[in-house]
């Protein structure tokens, strides 16, 4: 088959079956729901033969400011024609001048150090059964009412805003919260994804505060199959270890066109991010 043979079109509903049996093909743990949540909250593109998804590719646009690409996979049986650097080339193009930020496999970096992007960190993905866990005292389940106060903490911790995506999981998942002095200090989300449930994103103002929030999501979950996914460098590796969620893997936290930040702002309310939504969200 010829590249010239292959049409990138708009990703449309239509579409997600064929995402999803690549998916599959690539183990990935994804769901026809996963996929159809980074729809709703993205841009995207596939490339298609005769009706058949050869690959994929999103730009989930966070503001004005930044992005993160994701869902980047091209059919193994197809790989070498270019199909990945043309659904690159979509993403970036609809990222529109934004710092894009992705989570790399290592397969995939020659491709994306090539189109301008650097290591910043490295991700760790726990995953498993955790033993009965209590839930934390000092934590409770967010309101509507929270949203605005969880988006603020979420914008300083990560520097994005993404009021699409907390919406969504307010709305498809649950949020828990810290509340300290009448305002929430920390908040963390649950929904649920592949296999049980993943945990994320996860913002407090430290691993202890992250930890409180974890324990409270992670109650009741006995026997459900669980998922979190951090950087390296908050620390909360061997904790999830402890609990039962074993290291299997990760990716390369990578970045082009890196916006510059307000430190000093960052410093002086210190939330952080403890736990991702996901890989491919941030």
């Amino acid at each position: 088959m010829l590249a010239s043979q292959i049409d990138l079109v708009e990703f449309m509903p239509d579409h997600l079956k064929g995402a999803l049996a690549l998916s599959q093909q690539a183990q990935w743990p994804h769901r026809i729901e996963d996929w159809a949540m980074g729809l709703a909250l993205s841009k995207g593109v596939a490339a298609v033969h005769q009706g058949r998804v050869l690959g994929t590719a999103m730009a989930t646009l966070y503001g004005e400011d930044v992005a993160t690409i994701n869902m980047v996979i091209v059919d193994e049986t197809m790989r070498g024609l270019g199909i990945g650097k043309s659904l690159m080339d979509f993403a970036l193009n609809a990222a529109s001048g934004r710092e894009c930020r992705l989570v790399a496999t290592q397969d995939g970096l020659p491709l994306y150090e090539k189109l301008g992007f650097r290591e910043t960190h490295r991700i760790v993905q726990h995953q498993g059964h955790v033993s009965s866990i209590q839930p934390s005292e000092g934590v409770e389940w967010a309101d509507t009412l929270d949203l605005t106060e969880c988006l603020s903490l979420d914008r300083t911790a990560c520097g994005m805003d993404r009021g699409s995506l907390l919406g969504y999981l307010a709305e498809h998942g649950r949020l828990a919260v810290i509340r300290r002095d009448g305002s929430i200090v920390g908040f963390g989300a649950i929904r649920n994804f592949g296999r049980g449930e993943v945990a994320g994103p996860v913002v407090a103002e430290n691993a202890i505060d992250a930890k409180m929030l974890l324990s409270f999501l992670f109650a009741g979950k006995d026997g459900r199959f669980l998922r979190v996914d951090t950087s390296e460098q908050t620390g909360l590796a061997p904790w999830l270890t402890e609990l039962g969620l074993s290291h299997v893997g990760g990716g390369i936290a990578m970045v082009r066109d890196a916006k510059p930040r307000d430190h000093t702002t960052a410093q002086t309310l210190a939330p952080q991010t403890f736990a991702l939504a996901s890989q491919a969200l941030g």
